[in-house]
């Protein structure tokens, strides 16, 4: 493949990129956000809730969805209205527009509604053949004009593509117009071959399924630079009310999609099984419909599929039979299972069958985690899985080692040697030990540097060890500076080691434009810890790093290009005209809760009383299964895993409460506020004196008509109104104790245990936070105090007023901690410090504000201009270019 041929990926964009490469795996659209296919999102939209149909996206996206697919066709609709005003939403809420958007829709009047307000390269879904040549070319220009990628139904002026060969015909013809005479780029061309029901009994429907494989195959091969896609749920019409062979089909037709070239569609993760596991029978009644591989499968599969109803899967017996295998296949079986109970038993027979303790782990156990690495990057295996895999791995290795040392072996040969390290001032490190768990199962030493770590030592060790990569952490903004500074630094030493840079914080967009420009070697940004074994073997063997890293590169200069050169200037107000633009609340009606208690407190709670507070959602999310408690525990993807994943939990739950391995602290503290020169608060004591001024940014977007750019200064009494405002101030920790608890599970080779107590930690102190919003709203400051609401509705935020945080979207200004920090002495108090980024130490802890506004509402900052960063920099007494540090991810230019 030439440079240019490499150049040429669908790129998709919402805020971030999504580009789809020979390498990517399946891309799945969010269905949801559909008025023909979700009764709910069609009502939200009938009676314009739109803040509770943007849930349904915000769901999708936490989901898994990579794309998210909105239909607004419904005939009592106004389609373009419902387009435009849901797609300007979705552009406000960077949770939801991080991702791109499908347009979809048969009436193109809504599909260029959609095309002249979405944000970032979308797909439009879909154009055809079917109104002749003069229609599809006129739309495709207009598509191309709007710089959007399109997909192409195979459906003509004849009707739709029903066979093999009408399939590749329409495809072949609308291909050839496309890149021949309207110019559009091949690369944004997406087929959908038409996916149609199987199994109906017609005998013209027997190779539908077939058909579809070859034809996308086909198109793969002759139409260069496309991708296929469809809707896979039509395949199993037929099987309306069995969600077990439902299931099964998808997960069989996918497979089989997938392997002929299908890069990309729209599927219901809630009706997949996990194709390994869909029990042999019926695999085989289900691919003899769909490789039509008997004349009478149809009539079998029926027989069958009356034996199979009911729920998809159940947990399975624990089965002992695997200890009566060869040595090698106890080892495999442990490995893959992350059963430990035998493997000091089966590592000393297997050490009685070779001349060298080494030969242990360089033969068995390495073969035992290659089958681990294979089912985790085919999709068969889960993030929990893999970790248990590394402790069952580490206490292998740890029976050898007395063995090994003795015999003066030496080391065992591993895939490289990769630095991992949470940069300079960052406390956070769950994803990093992940990642480096992940990366250790795939046979590459580790060596981990833990967090807060200087550049200087990141340097020393990494040239005193010669290690191969270098992985760096982030998880607060400032993180993004350290990681620039250090790449600088390494340029300036000559050092060629490649850098993956991973975190929360991070983006593909930031390292494209602020990291890579800094450091002559390479630099790739890793999404999660699937990726990061790719990554680092594509940055480590011989045989591909070259062209590698010449490819990213590459791709990471036309990011950045792009990124630098597009016109921002015209979606903007200045921050005079956002603050002209500001909410404007009835302070004449208003008449603030007078708080029943004010100043500040401090608070000890039992961690039992925090149990029923505890949102699990993000949980499974930190251990990379995607779905929302507790559907996830019967999800037909993950469900099985993270029900085993929720027990081990209780049971660390029970013990940590039973044997206080926690310690729960808060303080907290409300005052009078006002808000003064439209962007501050000034904080009183009760005889009026300032006590310090909270500052605050502004949306500066441009907005839909009517709708206001909103800082969190807008929800508190102007001083003028001559109305007593309050605000109020907290910080919570459960994070003493997490530490010592996780190098005790570290020591003991406990990967597992140890990522636990730190996620829980984690849970804790949000459930703390949340519980002790509740006391506020209800008995300390009391504007709430007939409040009753379920555990679920807290977690749905439908209580009155915020709790926004500094370092988050509404927020986005690290620096307010300080003032949080000083009004209420949290350091002396309760011990919670703050490292010279600002981050939270305990890493277990959450602070913010508290606002009791009812109007007062959660929001998205988004980008912001230089005036307003030049305006706070002289609001806060600080150089500009210290404010644009701090600022600099929301920075508009």
């Amino acid at each position: 493949m030439t440079e240019a041929d490499c150049k040429k990926y669908l790129r998709l964009s919402g805020l971030e990129p999504l580009i789809i490469t020979p390498e990517s795996i399946f891309v799945n659209v969010g269905e949801r956000t559909n008025v023909t296919g979700s009764r709910k999102f069609l009502r939200l939209i009938k009676e314009e809730k739109y803040e509770e149909a943007l849930d349904i996206a915000r769901a999708q996206v936490e989901g898994g969805a990579q794309i998210v697919d909105i239909n607004m066709d419904e005939g009592m609709l106004d389609g373009v209205a419902a387009m435009t005003r849901f797609l300007n939403l979705v552009a406000s809420e960077p949770d939801i527009s991080r991702v791109p958007v499908m347009i979809d829709s048969s009436k193109w009047e809504i599909i260029e509604a959609g095309l002249k307000v979405v944000q970032g390269k979308c797909v439009v879904n879909s154009i055809s053949l079917k109104e002749g040549e003069a229609t599809f070319i006129h739309h495709a220009k207009l598509i191309k004009r709007y710089g959007a990628a399109v997909i192409v139904m195979a459906f003509d002026e004849a009707g739709q593509a029903d066979t093999y060969e009408r399939r590749i015909e329409i495809c072949k013809r609308s291909y050839d117009i496309l890149v021949d005479q309207v110019g559009f780029p091949a690369e944004d061309i997406i087929f959908d071959p038409n996916i149609f029901p199987v199994a109906t009994g017609m005998e013209e429907h027997r190779r539908n399924a077939l058909d579809f494989f070859h034809a996308t195959k086909w198109i793969r091969e002759n139409l260069p630079y496309t991708n296929v896609s469809g809707g896979v749920s039509n395949v199993s019409f037929s099987f309306r009310g069995n969600d077990r062979v439902r299931e099964a089909m998808h997960s069989a037709f996918l497979y089989h999609a997938i392997q002929h070239g299908m890069s990309m569609g729209i599927v219901n993760p809630e009706m997949l099984e996990v194709y390994d596991e869909i029990p042999k029978d019926l695999l085989e009644y289900v691919e003899d419909v769909l490789l039509d591989r008997r004349d009478d499968a149809t009539e079998r599969l029926l027989v069958f599929a009356e034996n199979v109803k009911g729920d998809a899967k159940t947990i399975e017996k624990q089965n002992q039979e695997w200890r009566n295998g060869t040595v090698q296949e106890r080892l495999t079986h442990a490995l893959v299972k992350g059963i430990d109970e035998f493997v000091e038993l089966d590592v000393e027979e297997a050490r009685q069958m070779v001349q060298k303790p080494i030969e242990v782990i360089e033969i068995n156990l390495m073969a035992g985690m290659n089958v681990v690495g294979d089912l985790f990057g085919n999709g068969k295996m889960f993030l929990p899985q893999v970790v248990k895999s590394a402790r069952v791995m580490k206490k292998a290795v740890a029976y050898l080692l007395p063995f090994i040392e003795a015999g003066k072996d030496g080391a065992s040969r591993s895939a490289g040697k990769i630095l991992m390290a949470t940069v300079k001032g960052d406390v956070h490190d769950i994803g990093k030990n992940i990642v480096s768990v992940v990366l250790g199962c795939n046979n590459f030493e580790i060596i981990d540097l833990g967090v807060m770590v200087p550049p200087e030592k990141i340097i020393e060790i990494a040239v005193k060890e010669q290690v191969d990569i270098i992985g760096l952490s982030g998880l607060i903004t400032p993180s993004l500076d350290e990681m620039v500074y250090l790449a600088k630094e390494m340029d300036k030493l000559n050092i060629k080691i490649p850098l993956m840079i991973g975190g929360a914080t991070t983006s593909r967009a930031h390292t494209a434009v602020k990291i890579a420009p800094e450091y002559s070697e390479t630099v790739v940004h890793v999404n999660d810890a699937s990726r990061a074994v790719t990554v680092a073997g594509n940055l480590i063997n011989q045989n591909v790093k070259t062209d590698y890293a010449k490819a990213i590169r590459s791709e990471y200069d036309e990011l950045r290009e792009g990124f630098l050169n597009r016109s921002r200037d015209k979606n903007f107000l200045t921050i005079a005209e956002a603050r002209a633009n500001k909410l404007k609340l009835d302070w004449d009606q208003f008449i603030p809760q007078k708080p029943y208690k004010t100043g500040v407190h401090t608070i000890t709670v039992r961690l039992k009383e925090l149990v029923g507070y505890i949102d699990w959602t993000p949980f499974f999310r930190t251990w990379d299964l995607h779905g929302k408690y507790p559907n996830i525990l019967e999800d037909e993807v993950v469900g099985e895993q993270a029900i085993i994943l929720f027990q081990d939990a209780q049971k660390m739950l029970e013990q940590l409460i039973t044997e206080n391995w926690l310690e729960a602290k808060g303080i907290y503290g409300v005052f009078p506020a006002n808000q003064v020169n439209d962007d501050d608060i000034e904080v009183y004591d009760e005889k009026g004196n300032i006590l310090e001024t909270f500052l605050t940014l502004r949306q500066q977007s441009q907005k839909t008509k009517g709708a206001p750019n909103i800082a969190l200064s807008d929800f508190i009494a102007p001083k003028e109104s001559e109305k007593q405002d309050y605000i109020g101030a907290f910080c919570v920790t459960t994070g003493f104790g997490v530490d010592e608890k996780a190098a005790e599970f570290e020591a003991a080779h406990d990967d597992y245990n140890s990522i636990m107590i730190k996620a829980l930690g984690d849970r804790f102190a949000e459930a703390f936070a949340e519980f002790l919003h509740e006391k506020v709203r209800k008995e300390i400051w009391g504007y709430a105090s007939d409040e009753v609401l379920s555990n679920d509705e807290l977690i749905s935020e439908k209580y009155k007023g915020i709790r926004p945080a500094p370092g988050y979207p509404a927020c986005p200004d690290h620096l307010e901690k300080n003032t949080i920090w000083t009004l209420l002495d949290v350091e002396n108090k309760i011990g919670v410090k703050l490292t010279e980024s600002l981050a939270m130490w305990p890493a277990s802890s959450v602070s913010g504000y508290y606002f009791g506004n009812p109007e007062s509402k959660y929001f998205g900052l988004g980008k912001i201009k230089e005036d307003q960063v030049r305006d706070y920099a002289q609001r806060r007494k600080v150089p500009y270019e210290y404010a644009e540090k701090w600022l600099n991810p929301n920075i508009a230019d």
